[in-house]
């Protein structure tokens, strides 16, 4: 019976990686600048926008009220499943698989990126202080200012650190699927939960989400640079520092 072939990195070639470095960057200054301009937008009050967000909080307040099946569902997801401190707590036990592994340079960046995340997420809620949508009969509340949306952030930052990491680490196409189906789930499901029990504006979570993925796309090939650095140098299993 024949060994099993294991996964190879998926560029050996410097130029490449230059590429996909580039390429990364690009698309997290992309995402920077359009939550940006959404954020600029809200504190100039652009009545669009505003009407927009009014209508949709509205919308999906009245559902809240008249389906409480939902509702509850929707709580339960938000407060547990896609929590804030779920989040993290996902990430910790990664940075502590990566240091495990010996992968303490890729350990410590995400160690980083997740405390950066949390730091400028209360950093924009206090510059910004915007107001939550405000209902006669609210069916869940919050606290501090609205935006960026906390859940929506720092579910879009982990879901796309990991996504990362599965896709330079495994090269087995059904894992990376799973994963990448699931995280856009949880980005988007979280990001639902939020506006339809009313504690957050539509904008919230969309310059969340935007943010959150922008700060795991910017480093995100120096995170992985180190995984797939070793596994060239020592081989799959090795778990030699870069």
């Amino acid at each position: 019976m024949s060994t099993p072939t294991p996964p190879r990195p998926r560029s050996s070639d410097p130029s490449a990686d230059s590429a996909a470095t580039v390429g990364s960057t690009r698309a997290a200054l992309l995402l920077a600048a359009l939550g940006a301009c959404l954020v600029l937008l809200v504190q100039l009050g652009w009545q669009p926008l505003l009407d927009l967000d009014r209508r949709v909080a509205r919308s999906l307040h009245e559902s809240a009220l008249s389906h409480p099946g939902w509702t509850g569902t929707a709580r339960v997801l938000t407060d547990w499943v896609w929590d804030t401190w779920t989040m993290r707590a996902v990430l910790a036990v990664t940075v502590l698989w990566l240091w495990w592994r010996a992968q303490r340079a890729s350990a410590v960046r995400l160690l980083v990126l997740a405390v950066f995340g949390t730091l400028l997420q209360q950093l924009l809620k206090a510059v910004l202080g915007r107001e939550r949508p405000r209902w006669e009969e609210p069916v869940d509340s919050a606290n501090f200012a609205a935006l960026p949306s906390g859940h929506a952030m720092t579910a879009a930052l982990a879901c796309g650190l990991l996504v990362g990491l599965v896709y330079a680490y495994d090269s087995r196409r059904w894992l990376r699927w799973l994963v990448l189906g699931a995280a856009a789930v949880s980005v988007v499901g979280v990001s639902w939960t939020r506006v339809y029990l009313g504690v957050h504006w539509l904008t919230d979570v969309v310059v969340g989400s935007l943010l959150g993925l922008a700060i795991a796309m910017w480093p995100a090939r120096a995170v992985l640079t180190g995984i797939e650095t070793t596994r060239r140098r020592t081989g799959p299993s090795a778990r030699s520092d870069e």
